[in-house]
């Protein structure tokens, strides 16, 4: 039985067509129905993931990988469709979302490793583990507003790997940080993978689906137009990028 399931899975998001740009065009437009069109994110996804296997999602920018994270994760809903998820699931999506920039870098790791399920006594515990592979032992009291980017991003990706149950979803994780931290990552992943983690990784890195993804999936206009191993889902999603600049001047 598979740990995920999603079944014609659809997403949209009204977009309003006619654009504000004067303080009389909203208090005018305030009393009128603002026009919107609906942008179809998503449509009819289907797919499954196996206990234990990783999973590699690819697509170009707009095609829909953010939402369909964010419907796993339970941030948003679909609008038609439904989606199983038979296992705890810990998202490392947005950086920075629950932070609290007054908080020091200790509090907001109590904050956040509580939102992602940890106990207090599991944060206590990992509390040196969380600071020394975020390399951040000496920082852990400093305000928050004080780290930078990349601290923080450290700090983040250090408590959600502290949290992980049994399912973690990935979005661009190793594209943060510099090499010495996406090494930690990639050895983080490994042993989770080792002891029979779920992960789903989405990435724009040829090498990190092919290096780490047991199958692969590519969306293309919010349909999953391959699902297949990962050097063939590389390999189309870089002729997406790439398209032979001769085609146009074949004869039909």
């Amino acid at each position: 039985m598979n740990v995920i399931e999603v079944s014609s899975v659809s997403k949209s998001f009204a977009i309003p067509t006619v654009r504000r740009e004067s303080v009389r065009e909203h208090v005018l437009d305030f009393f009128r129905p603002r026009a919107v069109e609906q942008l179809r994110v998503l449509d009819a996804v289907s797919f499954g993931v196996e206990r234990g296997e990783t999973l590699g999602i690819m697509g170009r920018n707009g095609s829909g990988k953010s939402t369909l994270l964010k419907i796993l994760a339970g941030i948003y809903r679909p609008d038609e469709g439904a989606v199983v998820v038979r296992a705890p699931l810990t998202p490392i999506l947005e950086l920075g979302v629950g932070w609290n920039p007054d908080l020091s870098g200790v509090d907001n790791a109590y904050l956040i490793g509580s939102v992602m399920g940890l106990t207090l006594r599991e944060i206590r515990a990992g509390l040196p583990e969380i600071l020394a592979f975020a390399e951040l032992e000496r920082f852990g009291n400093l305000e928050l507003r004080h780290y930078s980017s990349g601290m923080a991003a450290r700090l983040a990706y250090s408590v959600a790997f502290r949290a992980t149950r049994d399912i973690l979803v990935l979005d661009e994780i190793f594209a943060v940080g510099d090499a010495s931290f996406k090494a930690r990552c990639e050895d983080r992943y490994r042993k989770l993978s080792a002891e029979g983690k779920t992960v789903l990784i989405v990435s724009h890195e040829p090498a990190t689906i092919t290096a780490f993804c047991d199958r692969a999936l590519l969306l293309e206009g919010g349909h999953i137009v391959m699902d297949a191993a990962p050097r063939e889902v590389v390999a189309a999603y870089l002729a997406l990028l790439n398209p032979d600049p001769l085609a146009d001047l074949l004869p039909p």
